[in-house]
């Protein structure tokens, strides 16, 4: 699970975003679920995509890494390249997550819901890997 800001949602969910950049580490694979949870002030599971593949690269003193890797992305980033240039600035790794096979639910999960049937859940900060008990309770509430 990812938490995502509403108007990347948007974006990744009408397919002008088929990259969704972070800053943290990832042990995603190819065509692992990714389901995604928008932050505040939606505050819910609205869908999910399939890990196309992933990139992840240290960023050294240079930058000449991130923007070798914007003229690559930028057409399907869904932001623009002081965005990107403003969010990875004093980062040491660009992560990459390639977007695919995306699924928005019929009708989005709010918080509430998904604590009442997993009270521990937090919303991720970047990442949260479910426990498979998680992760069929979190499906059955989307089917």
């Amino acid at each position: 699970m990812i938490s995502v800001k509403p108007k990347y949602a948007e974006k990744i969910f009408s397919g002008n975003k088929q990259i969704e950049f972070r800053r943290v580490r990832s042990r995603l694979e190819k065509n692992d679920l990714v389901l995604v949870y928008v932050s505040s002030p939606k505050k819910a599971l609205v869908g999910y995509f399939e890990v196309g593949h992933i990139v992840q690269i240290e960023i050294q003193k240079s930058s000449k890494e991130l923007n070798k890797f914007w003229k690559q992305v930028k057409d399907i980033a869904g932001i623009s390249s002081k965005e990107f240039k403003t969010y990875y600035n004093g980062a040491s790794i660009m992560v990459g997550i390639f977007v695919k096979n995306i699924k928005t639910l019929s009708e989005p999960i709010e918080l509430t819901q998904l604590r009442e049937r997993i009270p521990e859940i937090r919303p991720p900060q970047s990442y949260r890997y479910l426990k498979e008990s998680e992760f069929k309770i979190l499906k059955s509430m989307m089917e």
